[in-house]
Parts: structure tokens; C-alpha cells; sequence
């Protein structure tokens, strides 16, 4: 067999034992033909696919990876760990040491609990929110992403209608939107779920506007509705703490998981005190939930995001790479709009409803050895380096060139 012929094989055994080959997000058929299905390894910014390929990796396992694949100290965080136990009888004192982390970080949090998807994070939000308040409604940001659960998943083939029960739908960042949503929930509405930034799928990304974030902020106030955060994906990699501390607005609950523990699966709910009672109230569990090494990962995780200024480095390392698409844009003449925050960034182009152009220049790029995404947004890790961003932009200068 041809080394070449790894990833077809693969697909081919997948295809007989799982149906339809994989399943969610991680389908390679959502994506251009000649994206790599399966991967065998990974350090520090870089992948390598089931054929030998090598990439720089700017989709970081979805978000996940923020310092990196195999970030020694977390490896030796998570070995140490390994050797103590994982899954016991009940959690491991990690686990206090690492809610003791996350309330000392974030600046509205007074207490913390641990599960293991974003999914989970944001359901039990939501679950938390209506004990407390003894109401059904929450508010929901039409187009966005809170999970693949029965009432958030973007796909409701097999839901059923009361699945969504209780729900009002509002703009992202519209203001009177979003009042008119609370108005018709009136004295039923227990919360408003709002994404740290807009990052609805194949649509330019939003940052939130202190208006609208002062304004939801009064709105929850005002009818006693609970404000979540659902920072999922963009937590930690904009701010310290939560990514609306950066607009001096403080909700009342928040659901992170991707950047937590650096890939190892973990997430978590971050409340006030005013919600810790119908926290304690409600029943929510897993068998793995108290895994100790993902939280040891975790600890490990965001004492070295704070050793090397995290969002800062993204920060710089993003505005570089930022600059230089624009460059190459400018000179071979391509309208491409660039949003959201420079750590994460997305990539679309004008006059492009199909993403034929997004497609041919991301196939382009894959092939010069840059993983990037047609329609998703990216994300940059601590490993990656100015040299790596140059390694992109060389790639990309292949992508640009393939849409002629």
C-alpha cells in the first residue's frame, strides 16, 4: 500500500463501523475535497495527518489547543496526575485547587463547577438560571452556537419541537432586539445566553459593542433575569478572565471549556453567589466529570497562560498575520474580509455565497502546508511562532494565486 493511501484506507474502515464515516463538526465531507480525515500526531503548532503530511495547525483541535500540542508542562502536570489516579470514587483534591484557580482569575465568579463538554457548561447555565428564578424563557442570539444538545443543536434532525420550548430569539449586538425579545417573555424570562463575541458560522465574526453589553447587562437587572456568557470558545484567549471583563461588564453566570486544560476534556460553569444555592439545588452529573487528570491539565494550563501573557502574545502574533493577509490580498487585487479577534480569525471572501473561492484557496494553501478552515474561525496557539505565521502567509500566497 502507498504511504499516500493512509487517510483512504482509514476512511474506508471507518466507513463500514461508523455511520456515514464520522460523525458532527469534525465530517471532513463539510469541507473541501482533499482535507485530511484522520491524524496521527502533533507538537507544538504543527499536525500530521494518516499520510505523512505535515501542517501548521490553525484550527488547533477546534480551539482546544491554546498553548500548544504537548506542552511539556501540562504533560508533566498530566503525568503526575496519571500516576495518582484519574477516575475514582469521587474528585481528587485537584479538583478543589483548580475551582480555587478559576474563582481567583474571573472576576464575577464566587464558585465553580466542572464538566466535561462546552455543551454540558452551557445546558447546566441554563438549567441553574431557571431554579433560580423560577422561570422558563431564555433569550438566544439567532445563528448562534451553544452546543449540539436537543435545545441548542444547529442541526435538529431527530429533536422535537419542545425540545426548543421556551425559547426567544435576538439579534447579536441589536439592542432593541433584544428588548423586544424580553418584552415578549415578559415576567417568564429566567436568562439571556450571549456568545463572548459573534462567531456564528460562514458569517463575518462581531465583536460585542459596549452598548449592547451595557444594555443586556441593564436588561437582566432590571427583570431579574440571569446574564450568561457562554465563553466556550473565546475564553482565555482574549482576556485573563471573562471576555466581556474587557468591556467592564459582568454577567451572572459563564460557560468555558475549549482553552481550559490545553486539549484534555474539561469545561466549566463560573456563577455569583446569588446563583450558589439553585446551583446546589440542581442535579447535574457524569461519570467522568470528576476526571482528575484533565483538571491537573487545567491548573497546569493557566499558570502558563499567566506565566507567558497569553492574550498578549496572541494578540501581537495575530495583528502580524492580520496585516500580511491584507497585504496579500491588496496585491493580488482579492476582496477578503477579515473579523473578530486577531487570536481567532476568520477568513472570508467577497462575492463568495457558495465559498467556491474559500474552498479553492484553502485546498491551495493545505497543499503548501497550512491547515486553515473555508469557513470556520481559526485559532492561534501559544507554540506558534512569527516563523509559523510566515510559513502561513507563504501558503496562503499559494491560495491566493490558485483563484486566479
Amino acid at each position: 500500500m502507498s504511504p499516500l493511501d493512509g487517510d483512504a484506507a482509514l476512511r474506508a474502515r471507518a466507513a463500514r463501523v461508523v455511520p456515514g464515516g464520522m460523525w458532527g463538526h469534525l465530517d471532513t465531507r463539510r469541507l473541501p475535497a482533499g482535507y485530511p480525515q484522520f491524524f496521527t500526531r502533533a507538537e507544538g503548532g504543527h499536525i500530521w495527518d494518516a499520510n505523512g503530511q505535515r501542517y501548521v495547525d490553525l484550527m488547533c483541535s477546534w480551539g482546544p489547543i491554546v498553548l500548544g500540542h504537548h506542552n511539556p508542562v501540562v504533560d508533566a502536570a498530566v503525568a503526575r496526575q496519571t500516576a495518582l489516579g484519574d477516575c475514582l470514587n469521587g474528585p481528587a483534591p485537584v479538583m478543589v485547587e483548580l475551582c480555587e484557580a478559576l474563582v481567583e482569575r474571573v472576576a464575577h465568579a464566587d464558585w465553580a463547577m466542572l464538566q466535561k463538554n462546552g455543551g454540558d457548561a452551557t445546558t447546566a447555565c441554563v438549567t441553574i438560571a431557571r431554579a433560580a428564578t423560577g422561570r422558563n424563557t431564555v433569550l438566544i442570539a439567532q445563528g448562534s452556537y451553544h452546543g449540539a444538545l436537543p435545545w441548542c443543536t444547529p442541526v435538529p434532525a431527530g429533536t422535537t419541537a419542545e425540545d426548543r420550548a421556551n425559547q426567544g430569539r435576538f439579534v447579536y449586538n441589536n439592542l432593541a432586539s433584544l428588548q423586544a425579545a424580553a418584552d415578549a417573555a415578559g415576567g417568564d424570562l429566567a436568562a439571556v445566553i450571549i456568545t463572548g463575541f459573534r462567531h456564528d458560522n460562514v458569517l463575518d465574526q462581531e465583536m460585542p459593542s459596549l452598548a449592547f453589553a451595557q444594555g443586556a447587562r441593564a436588561l437582566c437587572d432590571r427583570s431579574g433575569a440571569a446574564l450568561i456568557i457562554d465563553d466556550v470558545r473565546a475564553g482565555f484567549r482574549l482576556h485573563r478572565g471573562c471576555s466581556w471583563e474587557r468591556l467592564g461588564v459582568q454577567p451572572d453566570l459563564s460557560a468555558w471549556s475549549k482553552a481550559i486544560a490545553n486539549g484534555h476534556p474539561l469545561a466549566a460553569v463560573l456563577g455569583r453567589d446569588s446563583l450558589r444555592d439553585a446551583a446546589a439545588k440542581i442535579f447535574i452529573t457524569g461519570s467522568f466529570w470528576c476526571g482528575a487528570v484533565p483538571m491537573a491539565a487545567a491548573v497546569a494550563t493557566l499558570g502558563e497562560m499567566d506565566r507567558i501573557g497569553l492574550p498578549e502574545y496572541l494578540e501581537g502574533l495575530g495583528t502580524y498575520l492580520r496585516q500580511g493577509m491584507a497585504n496579500l490580498a491588496q496585491r493580488h487585487g482579492v476582496g477578503l474580509r477579515q473579523s473578530g479577534p486577531v487570536a481567532m480569525p476568520l477568513w472570508l471572501f467577497d462575492d463568495d455565497a457558495g465559498f467556491e473561492k474559500g474552498g479553492a484557496f484553502c485546498r491551495a494553501a493545505l497543499e503548501h502546508g497550512a491547515y486553515l478552515h473555508p469557513k470556520h474561525n481559526m485559532f492561534l496557539n501559544a507554540a506558534h511562532t512569527r516563523a509559523d505565521m510566515d510559513a502561513v502567509l507563504a501558503a496562503a500566497e499559494a491560495g491566493f494565486a490558485a483563484l486566479g
